[in-house]
């Protein structure tokens, strides 16, 4: 009873109150969670070197692809599953949590067999042909091992959205500390200590995450789960699985954009870094180090988005609830609140990158190491500085693109989403680098967040009319 109390608050409390309580453990888990890709390529820029940063810059492209699966999963069931705790269906929540489970070991196991089997073909495609075989060297080994845990990563991330959406926000973000904290312990011992390298590094990350899944599965085994197994729920309903994967799409579409982007960019910057007027570094070879510097500069803004993400995972029960209880004031003043705090926290974002870029740059790698490791950092800044420029605002585009989604609006929502890496990006990736080398890949992206945001600001004024 209790629990059923704390499910059923989403729609009586305060709304800035809720907002904090599911928040806040919400953006400690998102934050964390990017923290995986930062620790990682922190230890293996001091302990490997920069040419290990540009090999794992080369596997975004398929780390946002198996993303994409899993986050389809783990978002489409929960906001699923908010709206049916709102309308007070318990059998269908339980339903879509066993659902999700089976959706997530399948599409999986699909996908580590398939990126293993022609994982050398991926990445040629993905570094456009241009990388080192060093680079790729790094790439390889990293990769073998992070897939081979592929489907416990999958598993894991999934029902940990399912954990925070049947409202247990603090549990949820216990569980991702206790991976972070795992691999914060691991790395360093298995690179430095063992000699392992960045093999280390990816074996790190597996086992953490397999170890934080065997906590996630075991809390929904248990009675005292508000929401939890039931064997009579194991069975495919494709009913469920078709509302799933259609709200899911939204970020499922996302990642699958980034991917693309991150490979555009690998490409762009592998092609034409070092040759336009404008670039910081234009010695022989700094095509490779272009590379490693938009890994770093991508690990900080993910971080930033990802904090915001946190945010809107925060709004997400509480507007899924109160939009399935027709308690539409409390959806209009949850999104208002949550844009205010997401546009606050892209200006810190942004102010940060403005003023301490070399300082930041130089975390994930050590100048002292040798000539390539200080230029990756000044290409870095640059990327930083360029890559931000219209982040005071990013915060709002971000938190649009999620209400559509929460609220069921899964087309819109993929639509918003998607404008401004496949509308926008990928264009001004074609044309731009071609003239002005790295820099045209930086200022690529905050045109690109221009036009996406203006974009964005039309369509949710037309559905908070339509919601009065």
């Amino acid at each position: 009873m209790a629990k059923q109390a704390n499910t059923l608050s989403l729609g009586t409390d305060n709304i800035g109150s809720l907002l904090w309580r599911y928040a806040a453990p919400a953006i400690i888990a998102m934050a964390s969670n990017s923290l995986y890709h930062i620790i990682d390529s922190i230890f293996v820029g001091h302990g490997v070197g920069g040419a290990a940063i540009a090999g794992m810059a080369i596997t975004m492209p398929i780390m946002n692809i198996a993303g994409a699966f899993g986050a389809m999963v783990g978002v489409g069931a929960a906001a699923r599953m908010s709206i049916r705790l709102g309308e007070g269906n318990m059998q269908a929540a339980e339903k879509t949590l066993a659902n999700a489970v089976m959706l997530n070991f399948v599409l999986g196991l699909v996908l580590m067999v398939v990126m293993l089997t022609f994982l050398d073909p991926i990445l040629h495609l993905f570094s456009g042909g241009n990388a080192s075989p060093e680079t790729l060297k790094h790439a390889r080994d990293f990769m073998k091992i992070i897939l081979l845990g592929n489907m416990t990563q999958h598993m894991y991330l999934g029902l940990n959205e399912q954990i925070r959406a049947s409202g247990y926000p603090q549990k949820s973000m216990r569980i991702i500390l206790t991976a972070v904290a795992m691999n914060l312990i691991l790395n360093p011992l298995f690179i430095f200590k063992f000699g392992w390298g960045i093999k280390g590094s990816a074996l790190a990350t597996v086992i953490s995450q397999a170890i934080s899944f065997i906590i996630t599965f075991s809390h929904f085994c248990s009675k005292s789960s508000f929401v939890r197994f039931r064997r009579a729920a194991f069975v495919f309903d494709w009913k469920i699985v078709k509302a799933i994967i259609s709200i899911g799409l939204a970020p499922f579409m996302v990642n699958i954009c980034a991917s693309m982007v991150a490979a555009f960019v690998n490409t762009a910057l592998l092609r034409y870094g070092g040759t336009g007027a404008h670039d910081v570094v234009k010695t022989a070879g700094s095509a490779d180090l272009y590379v490693g510097a938009y890994g770093i500069a991508n690990r900080v803004v993910m971080l930033l988005i990802m904090v915001i993400q946190g945010l809107n995972q925060g709004m997400q029960p509480i507007v899924g609830f109160n939009y399935g209880a027709k308690q539409y004031d409390r959806v209009r003043k949850a999104l208002f609140m949550t844009i205010g705090c997401g546009m606050t926290i892209s200006t810190i974002g942004f102010l940060c990158c403005q003023l301490f870029p070399q300082t930041i740059a130089e975390m994930f790698v050590d100048s002292a190491r040798g000539a390539d490791e200080a230029l990756m950092i000044a290409a870095a800044s640059q990327a930083m500085r360029l890559i931000v420029i219209m982040f005071p605002l990013v915060g709002f585009q971000i938190v649009a693109a999620a209400f559509f989604q929460y609220i069921g609006h899964a087309k819109l929502a993929i639509f918003v989403s998607m404008t401004r890496q496949m509308l926008f990006l990928l264009p001004l990736l074609w044309i731009i680098p071609r003239h002005l080398g790295a820099t045209g890949v930086w200022i690529s992206m905050p045109i690109a967040d221009c036009a996406s945001i203006t974009l964005a600001a039309i369509l949710l004024y037309k559905e908070l009319k339509r919601l009065k």
